[in-house]
């Protein structure tokens, strides 16, 4: 397998991936919070976001369920939109269907931050670019992306690194995985050899920030 070094010139060449999947908490309104399944459209852009404005230009972000939903105007009628479809259309969709409960609710709001990312969601199990960190955000999508890099057909041998930093996902929580994402990328890459490194450095992360990690090495 290839290892591959970092060295101290500033150069931030990191290829990283940011991976969600779950439940997303809409701000609360005058009916009850909603939880709704989304993908690619909170915690993993919101760290992508940050990691873009901070020179990570080898950044991508996922989702890995079937398709996206954002929350709609009841529990069992949420809004589900192809990972294919643009963040634009979406926020456009969601503002024509009402503009008073889709910006209380913060879903226009992120999908304004979502749109000034990338243009529209992708699906992890669709993707075949290679990188050397995945960063999950909870241990069910860590599980799928392993589970997916283990399906796959042995291409270049190459080392990858999955880690799960578990981030409740809301949007105050996932500015905040963000900010610790952040941290952990850059702890990476201030050593020379991050790989060999890597234990160390996941260890001295937990006792720095008091949040678990879990971490796991594939193949491509």
């Amino acid at each position: 397998w290839t290892r591959r070094t970092t060295t101290n010139t500033g150069e931030k060449n990191l290829r990283i991936a940011l991976v969600c999947g779950a439940l997303c908490e809409s701000k609360p309104t005058n009916q009850n919070r909603r939880w709704r399944q989304v993908s690619n459209q909170n915690r993993s852009v919101e760290a992508h976001s940050l990691l873009l404005r901070r020179g990570y230009a080898s950044v991508r972000s996922f989702g890995v369920g079937a398709n996206c939903k954002l929350p709609g105007p009841s529990i069992d009628k949420p809004n589900v939109f192809e990972f294919s479809t643009p963040y634009a259309e979406m926020y456009h969709t969601l503002k024509q269907r009402s503009v008073a409960l889709y910006t209380e609710n913060g879903v226009l709001g992120m999908l304004e931050r979502n749109m000034r990312v990338k243009g529209a969601p992708e699906r992890w199990q669709n993707n075949r670019d290679e990188f050397d960190i995945v960063v999950t955000f909870e241990q069910r999508v860590f599980d799928a992306v392993v589970e997916d890099l283990q399906s796959r057909p042995r291409a270049s041998g190459d080392t990858v690194h999955i880690i799960n930093l578990t981030v409740k996902d809301t949007h105050e929580e996932a500015t905040i995985g963000a900010g610790l994402t952040l941290q952990l990328v850059q702890m990476l890459e201030r050593r020379n050899d991050w790989e060999t490194e890597l234990d160390q450095v996941l260890d001295e992360f937990q006792k720095k920030t008091n949040k678990q990690v879990l971490h796991y090495l594939c193949f491509y």
